[in-house]
């Protein structure tokens, strides 16, 4: 076999192309890359099948040609490739559904030796992915490669071709057939990622609407600004979706934006999916090729090279140095497209921000490969290529730098929280063995006063015990708040502050304090949790004990305040000095005292909970803590 390449001009003279050359041939194969318009684009079919009308015709609208060593723009270039042993069919599917177009195509080109599939989409009304997952529904045995069609970045129309036809919405394809055809194929990425990582959290398909739970629009107004923002898609070329996949990321490039403010793109993109913004390493795209290293294209006869946009844009003057090395060797065409086709690991894959190549060859025993081909074609290191190359080094390195602190962070994450878990546990199990001997101690302590009467020793030990009581009371809420539901009931709460009062009492009385009760109502019930009314109680209560000067009482009252119900605890106590810090844990004014400055912490919280208002009176002679109950909480 044999390619021969031609750039058409506007007049599609009879001169460029020698017609008659390729009359004796049987297999014929014309490929046509249009980076005209439409009008150009149907006036090159007409002319190529009235000369050759025998020959399987496919084409696509591109953003870029391949022509040789050269690449152009908005240029029409013509393919014809001669085959001897193989034969070459072609087909269309204008189907609405993007799996069945892939089905439908594939059962008319696909026969027992079926070689490659060559096949051409559109790109605005097709879910790539999907078309490809048809395509595989039927076989998974046979190489394919081709492209989606582009425009030259407009992305409003773009067409693929069979025979003299052009169509807008439709997939075209041939396959090669043959006993002796070799096929081989490769691609380069070359897309890094940069940046945080980010999760999809609304998507339908190829359609994403929420990233991180920002709509999508703004999403790519806060990282890529607002002066690429305005000329979406078209300026998100060069900064695709990475897509994270087994520890790899596979690229989904930006079609449209749909009138319901969804971004559409090439593939499909899941729910939770975890993303990352891509820029082109142009350090490694503008390395020696691919060819010496990872692929062994001596006998080649043939190169077709489909390869993404954003590349050609993203280093339009650079570019040409990908495909220079294939057309040293043997005839190179190709076009630039929205997204690739490509075959590997027995599967056919839709590939973004790609340069894939495809090499055919009927003689296996060719050799016209030496190693001239294997030199750097970009020898010229100038002031553009060196600065592009330092800062797409500085841009890896900072961001393989910022993902293993990522890593680190996460794993001091998992680690604290293990931590935390292991804690937690340790805690509610000491919290539940340590009420049974509390509960004995009180128990015994009873029985020995019921009997023996009261004695100076053990009413110490029951003063110190209530107050272990208090921390364990404190500690035992704050293990089950977040397992158990407080629920609300019925509480007279003149009966329920005179029951803790009666608990505290011989706390009070070992520093010759009494504590007085004052109410308005002999009754008041209102509906509280009793938990949480204890934990505000007995903190206070506690603390008033513990800061209260000796032989002065505590004084707590109960009355209403306009619309509100006030309880407040005060006694004559050192002066607060910062108040805006004495509910904050840990936080002791003075260090004479023992404690860990949690329970004022813990009655902060709960009044948070149940929206009441807290306020503290503090001078040299006396301090007050004041607590006010909504009226809509009393009944």
């Amino acid at each position: 076999m044999r390619t021969y390449n031609f750039k058409i001009d506007n007049k599609c003279s009879k001169e460029e192309i020698d017609f008659k050359f390729f009359q004796d041939y049987k297999n014929v194969l014309i490929q046509v890359f249009c980076g005209n318009n439409k009008e150009h684009f149907q006036k090159t079919l007409n002319y190529i099948k009235k000369q050759l009308p025998n020959a399987i015709c496919i084409g696509s609208s591109s953003d870029g040609e391949i022509y040789e060593k050269e690449v152009f723009t908005k240029s029409t270039i013509v393919s014809i490739s001669v085959f001897e042993n193989t034969f070459i069919k072609a087909a269309i599917s204008t189907n609405k559904n993007s799996y069945n177009k892939g089905v439908e195509l594939a059962e008319k080109l696909i026969v027992d030796n079926t070689k490659l599939l060559i096949l051409f989409t559109n790109s605005l009304n097709i879910n790539a992915e999907d078309f490809l997952n048809g395509i595989n529904s039927v076989s998974k045995d046979i190489i394919i490669c081709g492209a989606m069609a582009a425009d030259n970045g407009k992305y409003k129309n773009t067409y693929v071709s069979c025979e003299d036809k052009i169509y807008k919405s439709s997939a075209v394809g041939v396959s090669l057939n043959s006993d002796i055809l070799e096929v081989k194929n490769d691609f380069r990425f070359n897309w890094s990622s940069i940046g945080i990582e980010h999760e999809v959290t609304k998507s339908t398909n190829n359609k994403v609407y929420e990233i991180n739970n920002l709509n999508v629009s703004d999403f790519y107004r806060k990282y890529l600004g607002s002066n690429i923002h305005k000329t979406l898609p078209e300026s998100a070329t060069t900064f695709p979706l990475l897509i994270k996949d087994n520890k790899k990321f596979k690229a989904r490039a930006l079609m449209k934006i749909n009138k319901d403010g969804s971004f559409q793109y090439t593939g499909n993109i899941k729910n939770k999916d975890k993303v990352k913004f891509g820029f082109g390493n142009a350090e490694v795209i503008l390395k020696k090729p691919i060819i010496k290293d990872l692929k062994n294209f001596t006998n080649t006869e043939s190169f077709f090279i489909y390869s993404c946009l954003a590349r050609r844009r993203y280093m339009p003057h650079l570019i040409s140095q990908e495909s220079k090395a294939y057309a040293n060797i043997t005839n190179t065409c190709g076009f630039f497209a929205n997204g690739e086709f490509f075959y590997e690991d027995e599967k056919a894959k839709l590939l973004n921000q790609t340069f894939t190549v495809i090499s055919l060859s009927e003689n296996p025993h060719r050799n016209n490969f030496s190693i001239n081909t294997l030199k750097d074609t970009n020898k010229q290191d100038d002031f553009y290529t060196r600065n592009i190359k330092t800062l797409t080094h500085l841009i890896e390195a900072s961001s393989k730098d910022h993902d293993e602190q990522s890593r680190k962070l996460e794993l001091e994450k998992i680690n604290s929280q293990m931590l935390l878990t292991s804690q937690k546990i340790f805690l509610r199990h000491a919290v539940h063995e340590t009420n049974t001997p509390l509960s004995v101690i009180m128990s015994n302590i009873e029985l020995f006063e019921m009997q023996y009467g009261k004695n100076n020793y053990l009413s110490t030990i029951e003063v110190a015990l209530k107050n272990i009581f208090n921390i364990y009371d404190d500690l035992s809420y704050l293990v089950k708040k977040d397992q158990v539901l407080y629920p609300r009931k019925k509480i007279d709460l003149v009966d329920f502050i005179r029951s803790r009062i009666d608990f505290f009492y011989q706390s009070a009385k070992q520093i010759g304090s009494e504590i007085k009760f004052f109410s308005e109502k002999n009754s008041l019930n209102f509906e509280f949790n009793e938990t949480k009314l204890q934990r505000i109680i007995d903190n206070n209560l506690t603390n008033a004990i513990k800061y209260t000067e000796e032989n002065s009482n505590i004084y707590i009252s109960l009355k209403k305040e306009k619309e509100n119900y006030a309880l407040v605890i005060s006694s004559c106590s050192q002066y607060i000095q910062y108040p805006e810090k004495i509910f904050k844990e840990y936080y002791r004014e003075t260090s004479t005292k023992k404690g860990f400055g949690l329970g004022l912490s813990l009655v902060k919280r709960i009044c948070d909970e149940e929206n009441i208002d807290i306020k503290i009176d503090s001078n040299e002679y006396f301090t007050s803590f004041r607590y006010l109950f909504k009226e809509r909480e009393i009944i």
